[in-house]
């Protein structure tokens, strides 16, 4: 059983979405960001970085993991998906994984917060992250011209990307001038494991449309 610390972000729903994809039982932790409660004693004692998700596998010794990427790396292993074996394969998957974590999603989570949420309208700045979320949305384009996933194969990669990519509106940027990634977006969109995952711990947009719930989860 694993112990998933979560709240409704794009880093959280990366785990939602591989937890449902490989099957792997788990319960819900929820950690109230608006409260802080990630900065509190008993969470940094988890993830001393203070920040979601984390898990915590029941079946492996009460063996804490924080930082989504290297939870990714942590389930695909346990369960033997979505991480290929072969050296060059997997390579692969991790080099677009780290791509996620060091680019797509710190500069579109600042255009998120820029053109969303900060305070003050700074256009310069907003300019700023919107052309470099859309400098790394047309990295994926091209990628995708030639094939179906980031990898050879669906894998922890694409789950990492997908809730990032769900969240464009947020940035202010628009899909359509990027054909194959908007075809990967549609895609990777109806997979069940993904409709699920994007409702865990709630529905982010649009809630019509994500009725699903989880079957196989405990939230506490």
């Amino acid at each position: 059983m694993i112990d998933f610390y979560t709240w409704s972000t794009p880093n959280t729903r990366k785990i939602s979405i591989a937890l449902e994809e490989m099957q792997i039982p788990y319960e819900i932790k929820l950690v109230n960001m608006k409260e802080r409660e990630q900065k509190e004693p008993w969470f940094l004692e988890i993830n001393p970085n203070g920040r979601l998700p984390a898990i915590i596998d029941r079946a492996n010794d009460d063996f804490a993991v924080f930082e989504s990427g290297a939870i990714l790396i942590y389930l695909a292993e346990k369960s033997g998906l979505f991480l290929p074996s072969d050296a060059e394969a997997r390579s692969v998957v991790i080099q677009w994984l780290m791509w996620q974590m060091g680019g797509l999603g710190p500069m579109q989570g600042q255009a998120n917060v820029f053109y969303r949420y900060f305070s003050e309208k700074l256009p310069s700045v907003i300019s700023r992250y919107q052309n470099e979320t859309k400098r790394l949305y047309q990295v994926m384009d091209d990628r995708l011209a030639n094939q179906e996933y980031l990898a050879d194969a669906y894998s922890i990669a694409d789950m990492a990307c997908y809730p990032w990519v769900a969240q464009h509106e947020w940035s202010g940027i628009e899909l359509e001038e990027f054909n194959n990634l908007s075809r990967w977006f549609g895609a990777i969109g109806e997979r069940p494991a993904v409709k699920l995952g994007m409702t865990i711990p709630e529905p982010q947009r649009p809630p019509e449309k994500l009725k699903e719930t989880a079957s196989h989860v405990l939230i506490t």
